[in-house]
């Protein structure tokens, strides 16, 4: 093991002059260039107000503002996340876009002001949209100030993997584990928290810790003391050509630190910094030589430019221009696979091909048959969805592992076979296995066989591919079992589908609104009837006006999953003991109608609008996630642009989950930066 004390006093090797300094607070930008980030920011958005006519806002918006929304919005009563008061000046209109952005999406649909509210003319209505529309169409598409991050948790594993050719796994194994917790790295290291832009590998504002320091270096060297031992000696050899009975040769050894250098920073190294690192082991022999090797590559793994991205990103200061190609290879491969460039990538960024619109098409179809592709589902579906919220639906481990699998081996099937984006929301094709098949009816009868090989307690069951025939009612991701059964009753199931595939965010709701009374003494109400008294409260409508009819659509399902509807329905245990089984089958009401005016009958009813009339909603949505994702940021103002521009071709084309990924990897924000003046 190496000691920490002489470590660090070789940390910085190899390290280019520009990289900071590493401490608790990379990437914290000293107080000038932040001040410098901001200032250029502020301009920026500045240049916004004098686009959107002034006499427009004071003579069109301003008055309608103060007639119908300040009452409520004023940072006070209602909403105070949504303060009008402070949005007065058409100069302040850039600086709170969201805000902006929010309410006009709101008055577009008629959810604002809320029908107890006075309203204002549909003349009224089509004026504030156009001055808005107007507004938009003149911000101009940029990139983002380059900012360096942290990896993500499950980006440093892979990395890591990549470079060393092997996962670092935790000493015991459960058969229920996946190979995510199975790794060691997931294990010691912290978990990252999502950032602004609600996913994890948007790290900008994550500190690393001493705490977090001393687990990468725990790391390092169980990978280093690994990669020595002889059962991974063809992953050593990689790196070294065939090692003899005698050992590591210098010349051996030199060529293996060149190597891991040049691919742990991600990007072309010059001869000269090569020779350097690898000189240090000259003369050396034995356990000398390997020791010496060891410590030569803790320096590379342990470096800020292998922990973070984009340290060593060329340029020129203060100027917007294409990101370099190994930048733009980097993005590329962390946004599809979570991981490192491979030599292809690599190759095409060596000689700029990369840059290539077609190259960078065939690239991105080359990625997504290859099996590191899955971390798009495990990582960016996961998060965006929150599937993760399955593992508390069942005790029983091949249980819930079949729930949670199902809609990832769903999402991995759109992303990776060029499905259209709205497949999501009513398909034809399922993934099922014996825990989930009982739920599928007459189309489970298309599985092959399967048998519980013997003295295997525990047994991980793989899904396995059907087209729904007998239960259309189960198509697309809102019906499957796991995601009905972790958002229990209509208030979940509406909020999920509102923000999670409408990308409807709801502000929290008001305080002490209380909860749906029981029924009382001689009171038979259905739970829909007891809720409407619940919300016929104002400052409960303005929540429960857009949730429960997209909650309540899906009452044919029950809190596990299952279908009530179904001839074979079985209710479970407890609801035969608290007699609630007939109930459930009897007084479903599915109808809806939703704040824009469609109405329908049932889920079935509401899929078809969503893929119809509310089709570019949802499209927006996915295309913003996915941008976001590929981003590691949340998405600003001059993103906006280059946003519309994707929904209106995803939109016009019917596209598919592969045309997206060409778009957002073809787009302003990730094809281009802008470095700061600040070093």
């Amino acid at each position: 093991m190496i000691s920490r004390s002489a470590f660090h006093c070789t940390i910085y090797w190899n390290i280019s002059p520009s990289t900071l300094p590493l401490s608790t607070s990379i990437p914290d930008f000293p107080p000038l260039m932040r001040l410098r980030i901001l200032l250029y920011l502020a301009g920026f958005l500045a240049t916004f107000a004098t686009t959107a006519s002034a006499a427009d806002f004071d003579r069109v918006v301003k008055p309608l503002i103060q007639k119908y929304c300040v009452q409520c919005h004023n940072g006070k009563d209602a909403n105070p996340d949504v303060d009008f008061l402070k949005t007065m000046q058409s100069q302040e209109v850039g600086t709170v876009f969201e805000i902006w952005e929010s309410a006009v999406k709101q008055l577009r649909a008629g959810t604002m002001p809320p029908d107890t509210e006075p309203q204002p003319t549909q003349e009224e209505r089509k004026r504030v949209i156009a001055w808005f529309d107007d507004f938009v169409q003149n911000i101009e598409a940029r990139p983002a100030v380059f900012q360096p991050r942290r990896l993500a948790v499950n980006e440093y594993r892979n990395t890591l993997h990549s470079v060393l050719g092997f996962d670092l796994e935790v000493a015991i194994i459960e058969a229920e584990q996946t190979l995510a917790e199975r790794s060691l790295v997931v294990k010691l290291l912290p978990t990252d928290p999502p950032g602004k832009s609600g996913f994890k590998n948007d790290t900008h504002s994550n500190r690393l810790t001493t705490v977090a320091w001393d687990q990468y270096s725990y790391l390092v060297d169980a990978g280093l003391e690994q990669l020595f031992q002889p059962h991974r000696r063809k992953a050593l050899e990689v790196y070294t050509g065939r090692i003899s009975e005698d050992g590591l040769t210098v010349e051996q050894a030199q060529q293996l630190i060149k190597k891991v250098l040049s691919k742990a920073r991600r990007r072309k190294m010059s001869a000269d910094e090569l020779e350097k690192a690898a000189s240090r082991v000259g003369g050396l022999s034995g356990n000398a030589l390997v020791g010496a090797v060891k410590f030569e590559l803790k320096t590379i793994l342990m470096s800020p430019a292998f922990i973070y991205r984009g340290l060593l990103i060329s340029g020129q200061r203060g100027k917007r221009q294409r990101v370099d190609s190994y930048e733009l290879a980097e993005r590329l491969s962390y946004f599809l696979w979570a991981d490192m460039p491979n030599e292809t990538l690599f190759a095409l960024a060596a000689d700029d091909s990369i840059q290539q619109p077609e190259v960078l098409k065939q690239q991105i179809d080359r990625m997504l048959l290859s099996p590191k592709a899955r971390s798009l589902t495990a990582d960016f579906a996961t998060q965006w969805l929150t599937i993760n919220e399955i593992e508390k639906v069942s005790n029983n481990p091949p249980q819930m592992v079949a729930l949670k699998s199902q809609p990832l081996d769903f999402m991995h099937y759109l992303f990776t076979n060029n499905r259209p984006l709205l497949e999501m929301i009513d398909s034809e094709t399922a993934f099922i296995n014996p825990h989930t098949s009982r739920m599928y009816g007459r189309d489970a009868k298309q599985m092959k066989r399967y048998v519980k090989q013997k003295g295997i307690e525990v047994e991980i069951v793989a899904n396995q591919k059907i087209r729904l025939e007998a239960t259309k009612e189960r198509g697309g991701i809102l019906t499957m079992p796991g995601i009905l059964a972790m958002n229990r009753g209509p208030i979940l199931r509406g909020t999920w589908i509102l923000e999670r595939i409408l990308g409807d965010e709801l502000p929290e709701p008001p305080a002490n609104i209380g909860q749906v009374p029981p029924n009382t003494r001689g009171e038979k109400l259905t739970f829909r009837q007891r809720f409407e008294k619940h919300r016929s409260k104002a400052a409960c409508a303005i929540w429960h006006d857009k949730i429960d009819p997209l909650g309540f659509a899906l009452q044919d399902f029950d809190n596990s999953g299952k279908y009530l509807r179904s001839a074979n329905y079985q209710p479970s245990k407890k609801q035969k003991r608290k007699q609630q089984a007939p109930n459930l089958r009897d007084n479903i009401d599915t109808q809806g109608k939703l704040p824009s005016g469609e109405t329908f009958e049932n889920m079935s009813g509401l899929k078809q609008i969503l893929v119809t009339s509310q089709r570019e909603a949802v499209i927006r949505n996915v295309v913003e996630r996915t941008m976001s994702y590929a981003l590691c940021r949340k998405l600003v103002v001059y993103d906006r642009p280059s946003v519309d521009m994707i929904v209106k071709q995803m939109d016009e084309s019917n596209g598919t989950w592969r045309d997206l990924f060409y778009a957002v990897a073809n787009s302003v924000p990730f094809r281009e930066m802008i470095l700061s003046n600040a070093e």
